[in-house]
């Protein structure tokens, strides 16, 4: 195992987002809300945009690191492993809590980029510029974006951090409660890849 992408919001910080309630808000129905918006027609298209962007802002503001992180973070980048952080996110907003909270990544990739979960688009195009293969990476986020996104761009070990494990995700997920639980889990594959 050389390299680990991770999601940001829900993952490296927590934010107050209420995902039911902005999809509501935006009238947005079954698709991701950046697809739904992506295929509105103007001006409709820029003000949901501009209230997505206002309502991240907020949240934003409001983030706090999760426990651990950014000394597992550290860890990772003292041992060699790559990171690259993949969000959906703006890179305004990414920006922000990275000044915030002193985070490095080797790769940033925001939906600036024009690719985002729960495509595999942006973790494949994450690999390329980490220059590593999908069998040298895992993935770590909060949601089922996170596992589709690993699903379609190959990647099989999948880590999701959700207090509730009660729910399934799909083959090669496994669910940690706390950062401390994905260290172990994370620390033992990265022992078993060395030896």
């Amino acid at each position: 195992m050389k390299g680990i992408i991770l999601d940001l919001d829900g993952t490296i910080v927590d934010a107050p987002y209420d995902w039911a309630l902005i999809r509501a808000k935006l009238g947005v129905e079954g698709e991701s809300i950046l697809a739904y918006l992506e295929g509105l027609e103007e001006p409709e298209k820029s003000g949901k945009w501009e209230e997505l962007k206002a309502i991240e802002a907020r949240a934003t503001e409001r983030a706090r690191l999760k426990p651990g992180m950014k000394r597992w973070l550290k860890s990772l980048s003292r041992q060699g492993i790559k990171t690259a952080l993949v969000s959906n996110n703006t890179l305004e907003n990414v920006d922000f809590l990275r000044r915030k909270f002193d985070l490095a990544f080797d790769v940033v990739l925001t939906r600036e980029a024009g690719l985002w979960k729960p495509s595999g688009a942006p973790f494949l195009e994450a690999m390329r510029r980490l220059g590593l293969e999908k069998e040298d990476c895992i993935v770590v986020g909060d949601s089922h974006y996170d596992a589709k996104a690993a699903a379609d761009a190959g990647i099989g070990k999948i880590f999701l951090l959700k207090r509730e494990k009660n729910e399934f995700f799909g083959d090669g997920v496994e669910v940690c409660a706390s950062v401390e639980e994905l260290k172990r889990r994370v620390e033992r594959l990265i022992e078993a890849s060395s030896s």
